[in-house]
């Protein structure tokens, strides 16, 4: 079966015309994501990323539809008062920059243009002001769950490390939308560096690398957890209570796109949607059931005496952003107080 970019946008149109059919509260429908680029694929497979906007409190926050040949559609849900007011959402670091540009598919009564309107009147989405608001909260929210992680006693577990991950997600995308949109999470690794050197810190890419023990591993050594990692992520995903980003559908969104970054020589990109995923399954998982996870977060240097270590790396990165958006602000005539 031969999928292109245009045979995914007509799918998402069309699966957007039935939910809207069948569902009256729904009052917006848009697309975002890889499939707004060019080229949305990577290892041959990419996503639909779909976002329903409901009247009242939607049915369900996130769903995966499987569709043939590895693809799926990814549709997130939000109620309509999480629009509200729209100008709020121009130091949203999320949804703000969702709505900025994507590609709109359905709307009643008008929503998405006034809301639209909204975030970018006068261009303000784009000042310098608002731009470092949405990063000194994504900041905030990478040192609040540092600060959490500072306080753990003993060997850390699977929930200990998610933390760590979502603090690092906080931080990376406090760098990166100072020139654009939240990096995507297969992609994270291969677009970092570029955001990093044009917001004139190219180092904070190697220091990524760093936190999440690219320095321990190597291009084999990957290449042979993949296995491990294969099967903790389908025997999780059959649990009620899974994570919605382990759908078996998804399997090999992830799979083919690690297989394509080994093929490209640039394993090392695979660490962040590796060890992110797999932290999501070791979660869902038993105690018993974690062995393999253990030994590969070990190997990465993130368990035992070294995660102190990795702490301590994580408070010196934050410091180094702080210090990044504290010159910006001063470069735009702007006190840190203001953008805060």
């Amino acid at each position: 079966m031969r999928v292109t970019r245009e045979t995914l946008i007509r799918i998402a149109k069309e699966t957007v015309q039935e939910r809207v059919y069948n569902d009256r509260y729904i009052i917006a429908a848009y697309l975002f994501g890889s499939l707004l680029d060019d080229n949305p694929f990577l290892g041959g497979l990419t996503d639909i990323d779909l976002v329903l906007v409901y009247n009242d409190q939607p049915p369900r926050k996130r769903e995966i539809i499987p569709l043939p040949a590895g693809f799926h559609i990814d549709i997130t849900t939000h109620a309509r008062k999480e629009y509200d007011p729209p100008r709020s959402l121009r130091t949203n670091p999320w949804l703000g920059c969702e709505i900025y540009a994507p590609q709109l598919l359905f709307e009643r009564e008008h929503f998405f243009e006034f809301v639209q309107a909204g975030v970018r009147a006068g261009f303000e989405f784009e000042e310098p002001i608002n731009v470092l608001k949405r990063c000194r909260s994504l900041l905030s929210h990478g040192r609040q769950i540092w600060m959490d992680l500072e306080f753990i006693a003993g060997e850390p577990g699977p929930q200990e490390i998610a933390k760590y991950i979502k603090s690092l997600l906080h931080a990376v995308n406090a760098v990166a939308e100072l020139n654009g949109n939240p990096l995507a999470e297969r992609r994270l690794l291969l677009d970092f560096p570029a955001r990093a050197q044009t917001a004139g810190v190219p180092g904070l890419a190697t220091g990524l690398l760093g936190l999440l023990g690219a320095p321990h591993t190597d291009a084999t050594s990957l290449s042979n957890l993949l296995p491990a990692w294969s099967a903790d992520f389908v025997a999780a995903g059959k649990h009620p209570d899974a994570d919605v980003r382990l759908h078996p559908a998804r399997h090999d969104y992830y799979y083919k796109a690690f297989e394509a970054m080994l093929e490209s020589g640039n394993a090392t990109a695979l660490l962040w949607p590796l060890l992110q995923t797999w932290t999501l399954a070791a979660c869902t998982l038993p105690p018993d059931q974690r062995n393999n996870w253990q030994q590969a977060c070990r190997s990465l240097g993130l368990l035992e005496s070294d995660f102190k270590e990795r702490i301590a790396g994580l408070d010196h990165y934050l410091d180094q952003i702080e210090e990044l958006l504290e010159e910006k602000a001063a470069a735009n005539g702007l006190n840190i107080e203001e953008t805060i």
